[in-house]
């Protein structure tokens, strides 16, 4: 069963787990496709994720449920109209309790290690604000804002702006640290002309809880 944070006649907002890709893989499995029928909630159509998150990453994802929805929030998303939080535990702790992180990314691709993004001064521009939630026993739980979405934005920006990669990241950081790439989309807000704001916030997730993340850490 996939948790369903907001409903209405337009838009779901679902707790994705961690580890289900959202497009089916080429090598097969599950996949989010597979809980669009559960997801119809009674519609003739099945809904449409408006935006992405990497597989291994749980929490918020905005599904549209018609078209002309899903062409609004998608111009939503980019022209950053969008609210978004994060939370992530790093392997290390950052001196200041707060910053924000400014790069340019671009994609790279070698036949060894596959495609990731790299910092490049011809990237695009990309920023995000972060703030020190918790110390943990292993790393620190930290919050994030990002104000762009470029891909794997957040897990680049930990391990090259902070030197201090999230916990689990097979490309930018260490699988073995941690038993995913920890990462969790725990809040989205997406304004609406007209309508009251969609506003979803996901609980924070059974692994994060298991490294010592306090529940309500974002809250405080």
């Amino acid at each position: 069963m996939i948790d369903i944070l907001f409903e209405d006649g337009e838009a779901l907002v679902i707790n994705k787990p961690a580890g289900l890709p959202i497009e089916q893989p080429r090598r097969g499995g599950t996949s989010l496709e597979d809980h669009m029928e559960q997801l119809k909630l009674g519609f003739q159509r099945p809904p449409v994720p408006v935006h992405r998150i990497d597989t291994d990453t749980s929490g918020c994802l905005l599904l549209a449920r018609n078209p002309k929805a899903l062409k609004r929030y998608a111009r939503a998303f980019e022209g950053r109209l969008v609210g978004k939080r994060y939370l992530g535990i790093v392997d290390g702790v950052p001196i200041d309790e707060e910053g924000e992180i400014a790069l340019s990314l671009s994609k790279i691709s070698s036949a060894e290690k596959g495609w990731r993004m790299i910092p490049a001064k011809k990237g695009k521009p990309s920023l995000t604000r972060w703030r020190l939630l918790q110390k943990l026993e292993r790393g620190s739980l930290l919050e994030f804002e990002p104000e762009t979405g470029r891909t794997h934005q957040i897990r680049v920006h930990v391990a090259s702006g902070l030197g201090m990669p999230l916990l689990g990241d097979p490309v930018y950081g260490n699988p073995k640290s941690g038993p995913r790439t920890m990462l969790h989309a725990a809040g989205l807000t997406v304004e609406r002309e007209g309508k009251p704001q969609i506003a979803a916030a996901a609980p924070m997730p059974a692994d994060f809880l298991a490294m010592g993340a306090l529940d309500g850490s974002a809250d405080s």
